[in-house]
């Protein structure tokens, strides 16, 4: 079991070592070799079996999964992150009393929060806030997420996308840029159905763009249905090829007179 953890140490060593060169393909290589390795030892999840070098191990194998949840972000892999944080999340609820905190846990649990959120996993979302400690609650990483789900729940959008400027930790900027996108969607499609057109000064506001370009290039890549000219945009394009909707008037009024007349035969 010794030169089992000797093994799994080494092969840690090599893969913080490419984490640091920013070498992602060795990286999720070395990363299913230390997985595999860790299945082999007992005093691990789910086992958890007593041994003289058990806080050792759990400690070295709650560093893997961290660092493989991180891993995920800079893959922009949300299945692997959400793979990676289940295994990690045990060393955080199980082992409290036996190993002392990790720096990287809040950051982490944060992190989770914010993928949640850009999933619209909001039930979720709450339910992991409710198991977080008074301490979690009060930490900076935790309380960003929140803040965002409650602009987000309030159509607070500005707040939202200006939220992206002060992340409390450089692995958020990936989801914070998924959210700004979903942000902008919902924006541009209120916009689109509110207006004909918009003058591109109004449009980068609503859309919250910093200059002419960025705005032109989303509407390229995201809305080619929009036509900008004349310093607008315009959405007619939109509107006159969504299919126009009847409402079935005499349809509705039957069924309105059915239920009066069962209303009228209850009472």
């Amino acid at each position: 079991m010794v030169s089992k953890i000797s093994d799994v140490s080494k092969l840690f060593d090599q893969f913080k070592s490419a984490f640091s060169r920013n070498d992602l393909l060795t990286c999720s290589s070395l990363l299913s070799q230390l997985k595999v390795l860790l299945t082999e030892i007992p005093s691990l999840p789910p086992l958890y079996q007593e041994s003289p070098t058990a806080v050792h191990e759990l400690t070295l194998a709650r560093g893997i999964f961290e660092h493989a949840v991180v891993l995920s972000v800079k893959n922009e892999d949300q299945e692997a992150f959400e793979r990676d944080f289940l295994q990690l999340k045990p060393y955080y609820t199980d082992t409290r009393g036996i190993l002392l905190p990790s720096t990287e846990e809040f950051p982490i649990l944060g992190l989770n929060l914010l993928r949640l959120l850009v999933q619209n996993r909001i039930a979720e979302f709450h339910t992991e806030l409710e198991l977080l400690s008074p301490e979690a609650l009060d930490n900076a990483c935790i309380r960003h997420a929140v803040e965002l789900e409650q602009s987000f729940m309030e159509g607070a959008y500005n707040r939202v996308l200006s939220a992206r400027q002060a992340v409390p930790h450089e692995t958020y900027v990936y989801f914070m840029d998924l959210l700004a996108k979903t942000v902008r969607d919902e924006i541009a499609g209120c916009s689109e159905k509110a207006y004909d057109y918009l003058s591109l000064q109004h449009a980068k506001q609503i859309l919250m763009f910093t200059s002419d370009e960025e705005l032109e290039e989303y509407v390229r890549e995201e809305h080619p249905e929009w036509e900008i000219r004349n310093d607008s945009v315009y959405f007619q394009k939109v509107k006159e090829s969504a299919p126009c909707k009847e409402i079935p008037s005499l349809q509705l009024i039957n069924q309105t007179l059915g239920y009066a007349r069962e209303l009228e035969r209850i009472v």
